[in-house]
């Protein structure tokens, strides 16, 4: 836990709820600051471009973008051979090797461009949905553009707005008190937003989270689709009523039809699925039509075989991906550790996007605490613990967590007791177990699940 963690956990609720609002003035000049009405301009007027337009397009940014991490960027520049280089430079991106994770874990730094130092550069971490987190670098610039596409492509598509006031499920720790009776949300009142406690869902505090909606008046909902499935499975099942909203935008886990379905009678409005990577190496979202469109401005999406050669459509198949909107720390032909497939219909939108058929595997196992709160993304625990090299969270009974952990060399007491005391925080007085292994198993297509429940049906 840093620094600034430790201090927002010591204030009172109305402490926290300030400190929601100075992070939030901060966001909101990071994301919408000076150059961001141009950059949604842009995704705007793109908006219609016909295929071949896309494509000169993608061909103009891949011969730019590759040939300056060629000669800038150290991780390739290192390691692509000459041959490899000179086809970068023509902007040949299928001649470039694939990208794992591990080299960007090791140096996030040998990704960074070395003939720029900007200003002002923030690092962000990855959820860690494969065990552990990736760091990213970011210039002020590639935050606003990031917005700007999710504004432009996402929440305009939707009929909403990053302006207008909306609530959200994440990651972060906004009830730092595990036991806490309430309220489970944080107000940002510069954006009009609500920060939802993903770790305190239950049946019994499904009001108090309705309450807040109603007191702020929100008009939209963006997070975690599962966290929004179970909070609408809460609602109906105690006949609470919500107010008006315009529109549910998902992210992180897959969006099924039954989850759509019942989410979208408990929230009574229209449910749309957003895809995307915390690095930004792709970005796809639903029209009206709910059909997923791949933004192809935003970077260049292959759907490969193991062999390495393209799918044809409909044929599920590796998710390698090459950002445009991230510049500074370029991840080129990247593993994103996910498996989706071309849908060859068009779409009645009459968008010239490419449409993804479906993204496979992103669904995670629910831990459930004693008191029957319902978490996912709980492999957030692993964010910041830079001596664990690998992690899984397993849970073996209500009250009894193992985790396991393929230590680095200084990995020590020390940061064993440091997670069990995150679970802790997310869970309340449960067994934790943190388990030292070699190496953690992983399926036929090389991933292994981050979170894994051994319950069953009725402990659920």
């Amino acid at each position: 836990m840093g620094l600034t963690d430790k201090i927002y956990a010591r204030l009172p609720a109305r402490g926290q709820d300030i400190a929601a609002s100075a992070f939030g003035l901060y966001r909101h000049w990071l994301r919408a600051g000076p150059g961001y009405a141009e950059l949604l301009r842009g995704y705007r007027d793109r908006d219609a471009w016909p295929l071949d337009r896309f494509a000169a397009y993608q061909a103009e940014q891949l011969k730019s973008l590759l040939g300056h991490a060629a000669d800038h960027i150290p991780y390739y520049r290192r390691t692509w051979s000459e041959q490899e280089k000179a086809a970068a430079r023509a902007g040949r991106l299928a001649e470039l090797p694939l990208l794992a994770k591990d080299p960007i874990r090791r140096d996030p730094q040998d990704f960074a461009r070395d003939d720029a130092r900007p200003l002002l550069r923030y690092r962000f971490l990855t959820s860690g949905s494969t065990g552990t987190p990736v760091q990213t670098l970011w210039t002020a610039r590639e935050a606003r553009d990031a917005r700007a596409l999710r504004e432009a492509r996402s929440a305009n598509w939707a009929g909403a707005s990053f302006d207008e006031g909306r609530a959200t499920f994440s990651g972060r720790i906004v009830v730092p008190d595990a036991n806490s009776d309430g309220p489970f949300h944080r107000y940002n009142r510069v954006e009009n937003q609500i920060y939802f406690s993903a770790f305190h869902l239950n049946r019994a505090n499904a009001d108090q989270y309705v309450a807040a909606l109603w007191r702020h008046k929100t008009q939209w909902l963006t997070g975690y689709a599962v966290s929004y499935y179970l909070l609408a499975r809460h609602i109906l099942d105690r006949k609470l009523s919500v107010p008006a909203l315009k529109a549910v935008v998902t992210t992180s886990e897959k969006l099924t039809p039954d989850m759509r379905a019942l989410m979208e009678r408990a929230y009574r409005c229209r449910v749309f699925e957003e895809y995307g990577t915390v690095e930004n190496a792709v970005f796809a979202s639903e029209c009206a039509h709910q059909r997923l469109h791949l933004s192809p401005d935003a970077g260049v999406l292959e759907i490969l075989r193991p062999d390495g050669s393209a799918c044809d459509p409909g044929e599920a198949g590796e998710v390698v991906a090459t950002g445009f909107v991230r510049r500074y720390q370029p991840f080129i032909r990247y593993r994103v550790g996910d498996v989706a497939a071309w849908d060859p219909e068009p779409c009645a939108c009459a968008r010239q996007m490419p449409v993804l058929k479906e993204v496979l595997g992103r669904i995670e196992d629910v831990v459930v605490g004693p008191d029957g709160r319902q978490m996912v993304r709980f492999h957030g625990i692993f964010v910041g613990q830079d001596h664990v090299v690998e992690g899984q969270i397993i849970q073996e009974a209500l009250d009894r967590i193992r985790v396991k952990v393929v230590p680095a060399a200084a990995f020590d007491q020390a940061d064993a007791e440091d997670i069990e005391r995150r679970v802790r925080q997310r869970l309340g007085d449960v067994s934790v177990i943190v388990e030292p292994v070699e190496s953690i198993p992983r399926s036929a297509n090389g991933k292994f699940k981050a979170v894994v429940s051994q319950l069953k049906a009725n402990d659920r």
